[in-house]
């Protein structure tokens, strides 16, 4: 199984990047894990909220492959401590899947319809953080 972190927007910041590729290596010893990062979209100052969410949604959407477990970090989703973590990881990488995509949304959520494709939400914190450090977060 694969496992993969789709996000909306590429990580700009330095040291971001650095330490999320820092993890990207330590990770291939043990699993199957690649970041994939979509674009941001353009001009959304001429976008409502819920326009940019259906952009992003489309965008999502088409990276999607048929029998997808679909994961989206979400703050209403199930928090997990790290070995709670581990063991939800582990039954699913012997659950049959081809690819566990793990989804970062743009800064106003999902749209509905990537609510209504996803298999789970997960919440990495109550607390809220930039996207691009819950890809840091989520990949150490």
């Amino acid at each position: 199984m694969k496992i993969i972190l789709l996000t909306v927007g590429k990580t700009n910041n330095l040291y971001f990047k650095n330490a999320i590729s820092d993890y990207q290596k330590r990770l291939k010893f043990y699993i199957s894990f690649d970041l994939e990062e979509l674009p941001d979209i353009k001009n959304t100052k001429s976008l409502s909220e819920e326009q940019q969410k259906q952009k992003e949604g489309e965008m999502l959407l088409k990276s999607f492959q048929d029998g997808d477990e679909v994961i989206l970090l979400d703050d209403k989703g199930t928090s997990f401590s790290s070995k709670g973590f581990a063991s939800y990881i582990e039954k699913k990488s012997v659950s049959g899947f081809k690819r566990l995509v793990f989804v970062v949304g743009g800064p106003y959520g999902f749209s509905q319809d990537v609510y209504s494709r996803a298999n789970g939400k997960i919440s990495l914190s109550p607390m809220t953080f930039s996207h691009q450090m819950v890809r840091l977060i989520f990949t150490e």
